[in-house]
């Protein structure tokens, strides 16, 4: 049985499994993902038998616009709902909001769309730029 939670409180094991399963680059770096969940403002984790199998993590204004920054599912649970019930999570917590935005690439648009997302073509560009290390 999935539990969800809203703790914030991960490993760095458990979260450099769960971003390794999908092939994230997030990965290469547990021990910041775990410093870097505190500084969100909605973290909902999906957890069987209490391995972490699921993780939505989302940033907001504190008024209208919320901005989903991670939502991803463990290779091996995918496909069982486990995703959509961290969106309907998110999207119950986010009700009053005017709008809640996510990048996505690839196949993952028609996801959004069946949870309501609607495709905006607004933005001629997107555009980061990586810090290098030193």
């Amino acid at each position: 049985m999935i539990e969800y939670s809203e703790d914030k409180q991960f490993t760095t094991e458990e979260l450099g499994t769960l971003f390794s399963s999908v092939k994230w680059e997030e990965a290469k770096y547990p021990a910041r993902l775990a410093r870097s969940m505190q500084g969100f403002s909605l973290v909902i984790s999906a957890r069987e038998e209490g391995r972490l199998v699921g993780l939505l993590a989302a940033m907001d204004d504190g008024e209208m616009t919320a901005y989903l920054h991670y939502l991803l599912v463990a290779s091996d649970f995918q496909r069982q709902g486990i995703g959509r019930e961290l969106l309907l999570r998110a999207q119950k917590h986010y009700a009053g909001y005017e709008r809640i935005l996510l990048f996505s690439e690839g196949t993952a648009e028609a996801f959004y769309c069946s949870l309501g997302f609607v495709t905006l073509h607004a933005a001629s560009m997107i555009c980061c730029l990586p810090i290098k290390r030193q």
